[in-house]
């Protein structure tokens, strides 16, 4: 691992680059950037020696007690299942159906991921994805080399449009990662059950949205500047599109954006992420 430059270092440098310039304000997205990068590392510098040294990631739900934990939320094994992920908060979310919508049943801490905020562009960029994956029982390995796994299924039909390359994009345990989002063995083994009852009860794929961010308003401001904006924009209309009934959006692709229908009681996200112009849609674009 790059060894770590203190972080009053990173901003003084950043002050005085700009100072120099006489342009603080037009260095102000260079000097964002440098800061929040310098954070990102920190905290994962973090967790990998809380991992490595065999502690509990702070976060981690009870997972010696998951049958009361369902029983407490009126939850069952088997019933469908849709995950969220959050790079920057460094979070895995477990949302379970019930009563036609589904609701959050456990917020996990990410152990590792790879890169920085943004999409994965091309094989080899160490990056880890960002958007929207739909993941069946073909997906899952039992048998990784990083305890267990489940493929994202990147590139997507999104990847695709716009030439982004990669292969094997996963949520796997071992807390390492080259492009992937790796959990500690404990928590990827509750995240297993969880969506393989929810498979072998008869969903045939969930939906997975991964997002650079927690999409707020305020967030999506403070990266203005950034040249992922009006991707992550896009990634906004899906995350507000499930939020809006709690129920995962129809994801398609027409040309090289994303579309959204919204969902309804009897979705499950289940459907592939594949490439769909509706008249509304190709009259939108």
């Amino acid at each position: 691992m790059r060894k770590s430059r203190p972080l009053k270092t990173i901003i003084f440098l950043g002050l005085l680059v700009a100072i120099a310039g006489g342009a603080l304000f037009a260095f102000w997205p260079q000097i964002f950037s440098l800061i929040e990068d310098e954070l990102i590392y920190r905290e994962k510098a973090k967790r990998w020696k809380l991992a490595s040294s065999g502690q509990t990631l702070p976060g981690t739900p009870d997972l010696q007690n998951l049958s009361s934990r369902l029983a407490e939320r009126n939850m069952s094994l088997g019933v469908p299942v849709f995950v969220r992920i959050f790079k920057r908060e460094f979070e895995l979310e477990v949302w379970l159906k019930r009563d036609g919508r589904f609701e959050r049943f456990a917020t996990y801490p990410v152990c590792m991921w790879s890169g920085a905020l943004g999409p994965k562009l091309q094989q080899g960029d160490r990056q880890s994805p960002e958007g929207f994956y739909t993941v069946d029982k073909s997906s899952l390995n039992p048998n990784s080399k990083y305890h267990r796994s489940f493929n994202l299924g990147f590139p997507n039909a999104y990847d695709r449009a716009h030439g982004r390359t990669g292969s094997f994009l996963m949520v796997h345990g071992d807390c390492r990662s080259v492009g992937c989002y790796a959990m500690t063995d404990a928590v990827i083994d509750e995240i297993w059950t969880l969506v393989t009852s929810a498979l072998n009860a008869g969903q045939k794929g969930f939906q997975v949205q991964v997002f650079p961010f927690r999409m707020t308003d305020a967030n999506l401001a403070r990266h203005a500047h950034a040249p992922e904006t009006p991707f992550w924009r896009q990634l906004k209309a899906g995350h507000d599109a499930f939020e809006a009934g709690h129920v995962p959006p129809d994801v398609g692709v027409c040309g090289d954006s994303y579309v959204f229908r919204p969902g309804s009681g009897e979705k499950d996200g289940s459907a592939p992420i594949a490439a769909r112009c509706s008249a509304e849609s190709r009259g939108s674009g």
